[in-house]
């Protein structure tokens, strides 16, 4: 019996070339509400930035610790090898807007007080500053042609939401369903006026963003949907829309910026874990 042929492991494949780095200067910081700040940015790096059409582009912002005498762009590889304690802090912020014949965008960052990295750094910051960011990422924009659109978010997702509405035709019609903790910091949304906006009064717990939409009379037809907040908060609203309105998943774009009592660190981390991807 002849001998079989020795097996050879199959090849690993080729590491993903690292995402460019868009190393930018503050132009300008604009107080939006007492809880929102946004800090434009733009440069030369702006040519490294890498565009998309969704309307809830992000990019990963990156913070090098003060004194650690790193200079962008970062050799994260090498830093991860050889010095990990120095890698810069990375967050997850969506994009306002991009203004590509200024060489600028825009990101909205929500404040509450001194917690977190890349609030405290947006409240201080100065024009000339730098700020290091990868992407965009992305994965929804409203289409055209649904037959009616539901957008629901907390503070977080109302950058996302703002562009979404701009992006909407003329005729476009369907409900938005927002939440924030205090009045002033809800803001002016342009949409089509066949687009019902509603800001949700604050509850005695957390249940008044899923109450306001349990609630809501929905327009015949099938909508597009894009649901994003507070994980607890995502949920329970896709139960109800999957499980009670039988709203089909790829119908659909919902998922969790953030997660009450967790770091964005750890939020991420719990993520990529198998329980956190479903």
């Amino acid at each position: 019996m002849p001998a079989r042929p020795a097996t050879r492991p199959a090849p690993r494949p080729a590491p993903r070339p690292a995402p460019p780095q868009a190393v930018l200067q503050v132009v300008e910081r604009q107080q939006i509400t007492p809880r929102l700040v946004r800090i434009v940015a733009g440069g030369e790096g702006f040519a490294q930035f890498r565009d998309n059409d969704y309307t809830d582009k992000y990019a990963k912002l990156l913070f090098a610790a003060p004194g650690s005498g790193l200079r962008p762009p970062y050799d994260l590889a090498a830093l991860r090898a050889e010095s990990p304690d120095l890698l810069p802090v990375r967050r997850t912020y969506t994009i306002r807007w991009v203004d590509h014949a200024e060489a600028a965008l825009a990101i909205d960052f929500v404040v509450h007080g001194d917690d977190g990295i890349a609030a405290p750094w947006a409240v201080a910051a100065q024009p000339g500053e730098t700020l290091v960011l990868t992407g965009a990422g992305g994965g929804y924009a409203p289409e055209p042609d649904a037959d009616w659109h539901l957008l629901v978010g907390d503070h977080s997702a109302v950058p996302a939401i703002a562009q979404a509405l701009e992006a909407l035709p003329p005729h476009a019609t369907g409900h938005v369903l927002l939440y924030v903790e205090h009045d002033e910091d809800r803001v002016d949304l342009g949409r089509p006026d066949g687009v019902d906006l509603s800001w949700v009064e604050p509850g005695d717990d957390d249940d008044a963003l899923v109450a306001a939409t349990t609630q809501l009379v929905w327009p015949a037809g099938m909508p597009h949907a894009f649901v994003h907040g507070e994980r607890g908060t995502v949920k329970r609203l896709r139960r109800h829309l999957v499980d009670e309105r039988a709203l089909p998943r790829d119908r659909m774009s919902i998922s969790a910026y953030w997660a009450r009592g967790r770091g964005e660190d750890e939020f991420q981390a719990e993520k990529r874990e198998p329980i956190g991807q479903i």
